[in-house]
């Protein structure tokens, strides 16, 4: 417990002395590239979402590259002064960190580049989609070949051993956080503070199972999550980006996968769940009913749309998970 707490600091002074340094340069990239590019800014495809978005416009985002360098270095430096952390498992998760996170660094650069705002206009659904996909289900493979994963215990009904159908069940399971965290990174410090009640929760789970390696990694992301919380809550003065949001959302879903308890990931991770269907139904209704069920979506942006302040919206919504989460450790301890 000792070490887990000294992680947890020092993941949050490293990130502290950086931050400020590292939004400052993001301010002079931002600037720099609206000189060149003035009035270059293509047409969104969310014209309404834009609109309530409005204030985020000159705030930078990119502060998921400064994160997952530090989480990177951290870990990697405790494993190296720590031969008991077990390296498979740690190396799953930067992999998973690392692959996401470049995908999301490539699609925040070209937004950058072409200066589109809105939703969704990097490299667009069908090719993140896939590369997601291929991501994914090389995550799981390793999973399922390097650590031996091939069930999932519902309690009340047992264990259920899948063997390979694992496989295609992970690769589902990464996709969906890696996507529902993204659509959740749409207020200040929304996506930012229910990650952190999941990874609270996720800490209490490994510390009761003794596996110290996946605890230090959860304690070295809380750490940082501290540092970066206070310059993303209301007003943001920086957000995650693709990169930190398609990183963490399947890095969150690796973590729930190697706890071995993935009905606990889904309901601790709940209000993820519930943000990424709201998006799901709208645009299913888009495409089969012709129109929109909701005037704008996920379902935060629905709130604020309908004159709930933002800051009531944020807080509300970390109610609602840290409830989530209670609820997914009562049924994880349920099935010990």
């Amino acid at each position: 417990m000792t070490q887990l707490l000294g992680l947890v600091l020092l993941s949050f002074v490293v990130t502290s002395v950086f931050i400020v340094p590292f939004i400052d340069l993001l301010f002079y990239l931002k600037r720099r590239f609206e000189r060149i590019q003035r009035g270059d800014v293509k047409k969104s495809e969310t014209p309404i979402h834009d609109q309530l978005m409005k204030k985020d416009i000159d705030t930078p985002s990119g502060g998921g590259i400064l994160l997952i360098s530090i989480l990177v270095i951290l870990s990697v430096g405790y494993t190296f002064l720590n031969p008991a952390v077990d390296k498979i498992s740690l190396g799953i998760l930067l992999f998973t960190l690392v692959s996401f996170g470049s995908l999301g660094l490539v699609d925040d650069i070209k937004l950058i580049v072409t200066r589109r705002r809105g939703k969704l206009l990097g490299l667009g659904r069908r090719k993140m989609l896939l590369i997601q996909a291929i991501l994914a289900f090389i995550i799981s493979v390793m999973l399922y070949c390097m650590v031996g994963l091939n069930n999932f215990y519902i309690s009340g009904l047992g264990n259920f051993i899948i063997y390979a159908w694992y496989i295609p069940l992970a690769a589902f399971v990464i996709i969906a956080f890696a996507n529902a965290y993204n659509i959740s990174d749409g207020l200040d410090g929304l996506s930012a503070g229910l990650l952190l009640i999941c990874l609270f929760a996720f800490l209490a789970l490994n510390a009761q199972g003794l596996n110290l390696s996946l605890a230090s990694f959860i304690g070295i992301w809380v750490g940082l999550l501290f540092a970066f919380l206070y310059f993303n809550i209301w007003p943001a003065r920086i957000f995650l980006g693709d990169a930190g949001a398609f990183a963490f959302g399947a890095t969150l879903a690796v973590v729930g996968l190697l706890t071995g308890k993935i009905l606990a990931l889904a309901i601790i991770g709940g209000m993820f769940i519930v943000i990424v269907s709201s998006s799901l139904i709208q645009i299913l209704s888009k495409k089969i009913l012709k129109r929109r069920i909701f005037p704008v979506s996920p379902v935060h942006m629905y709130f604020k749309y309908i004159g709930w302040e933002e800051p009531k919206i944020v807080s509300r919504f970390w109610l609602a998970g840290g409830v989530f989460a209670i609820l997914g450790l009562w049924i994880a301890s349920l099935s010990r």
